[in-house]
């Protein structure tokens, strides 16, 4: 049985590898020394928690987001070292059949690192699709804890009902489930306000991380109706949403003017106000100071009960992810 060990979990992850597979669409070698820029900055600044998975980077990048992670805090000498926290999300691919294979999956994870993996999550639930194949890979994260090739071990995508079964499960075997990682942001309360997984987070001593804190980019005023849309599917869903979600921008722009901040820094800091580890993308440094400038102050409590009323308010949200379970 492992003994405990400290995880260090700051206040605010900057998961520059969070949504890993979509910004290494277009990637290319020449974008190494400036992803390394991004991530010296964030960690000598206090942004210690990387979340990536391994299924970020597929085809010809396989694995491609946990090497460079790996490369880049090895090659990160400034303050702040000793307190990376590195996480990974393993996935629930329909080969993974047997305890076994999350086992050999993180350690797969932790050979592209080049180090142990500090936090291991199971990507998604299969509950939705295939309830069967659950039990073995939750015996195989559990399995990651025992023989210490981790200091802790989460979920991502789990309702609350699921998850109070899982921490179940895993204290029966001694082994405590530190963090869930959900699709959580201003344009995607479902969770915490319709499923209740905060409360139960709480309730159970679990950190709540909000992963696509920004709504893909729509909460950051960079998109207009009239203007210029992302390529592919995230364009068209773009021009679905942004007619609805008119008054959040307005009240959005007009709580950063007056704080002199910018909407995404207002977006970010109203999920850290809600207690929970927001992990925002970064690819340059531009984006990383942006997202750094989010911390050090507080949204009031008549500032979030506004967003929070006209977030309630729209016809349109963001579409969930479609492993999230209840």
């Amino acid at each position: 049985m492992q003994t405990s060990q400290k995880l260090y979990l700051p206040t605010m992850g900057c998961g520059t590898w969070a949504w890993g597979n979509r910004l290494l669409w277009g990637y290319d070698e020449s974008m190494d020394e400036q992803l390394q820029a991004v991530f010296n900055f964030c960690v000598s600044n206090g942004i210690t928690l990387f979340d990536t998975g391994d299924s970020y980077g597929t085809g010809r990048l396989n694995g491609r987001s946990e090497l460079l992670l790996g490369q880049f805090s090895r090659e990160y000498l400034g303050s702040g070292k000793d307190n990376i926290c590195i996480a990974t999300k393993l996935a629930a691919y329909p080969w993974r059949l047997r305890r076994q294979s999350m086992v050999s999956a993180c350690k797969s994870s932790a050979q592209r690192l080049g180090r142990n993996v500090d936090l291991v999550q199971m990507h998604w639930s299969t509950a939705n699709y295939a309830p069967w194949q659950e039990g073995a890979l939750l015996d195989g994260l559990a399995d990651l804890y025992e023989q210490g090739l981790v200091k802790a071990v989460g979920l991502s995508n789990y309702g609350p009902k699921r998850l109070q079964c899982v921490y179940k499960k895993f204290t029966e075997r001694g082994v405590p489930i530190t963090t869930l990682q959900v699709q959580y942001s201003l344009l995607s309360t479902y969770p915490v306000t319709q499923l209740g997984v905060k409360e139960v987070c709480d309730q159970l001593g679990i950190k709540l991380i909000a992963y696509s804190p920004l709504g893909l980019g729509l909460l950051t005023g960079k998109y207009s109706e009239q203007g210029l849309f992302p390529k592919g599917i995230r364009g068209l869903l773009f021009r679905q949403l942004l007619p609805g979600i008119s008054p959040l921008l307005v009240c959005l722009r007009s709580i950063a003017q007056s704080r002199n901040k910018t909407m995404s820094q207002v977006a970010i800091n109203w999920c850290i106000c809600k207690g929970t580890i927001p992990i925002p993308g970064a690819k340059s440094l531009a984006q990383a100071k942006e997202n750094i400038g989010a911390l050090g102050w507080q949204l009031d409590a008549n500032e979030i009960a506004e967003l929070d009323q006209i977030a309630a308010s729209l016809d349109k949200k963001m579409v969930q992810n479609i492993f999230q379970t209840k």
